[in-house]
C-alpha cells in the first residue's frame, strides 16, 4: 500500500509533468494547416447531425 509520502511524491511529479506539457502547448502547440481545415470544416456541421457516443459501438467505429 502507498504511503502519503509517496502518494504526495507522485502528486508532485504528475504537477511537473502537467506544467510541461502546458509550456509545450503554449510554445508550440500552433495547429497544422491540415488540422486547421479539418477544423473549420468539423465547425461547419450542425450539432444536430452529431452522433451519440452511447450510440456507438465498436463496430461502428
Amino acid at each position: 500500500m502507498a504511503t502519503l509520502q509517496q502518494i504526495h511524491r507522485e502528486i508532485t511529479f504528475l504537477k511537473q509533468e502537467i506544467e510541461l506539457i502546458k509550456h509545450i502547448l503554449v510554445e508550440e502547440g500552433k495547429l497544422t494547416k491540415r488540422a486547421r481545415r479539418q477544423l473549420v470544416e468539423a465547425r461547419k456541421t450542425p450539432i444536430s447531425s452529431y452522433i451519440s457516443i452511447d450510440k456507438l459501438s465498436p463496430k461502428n467505429v
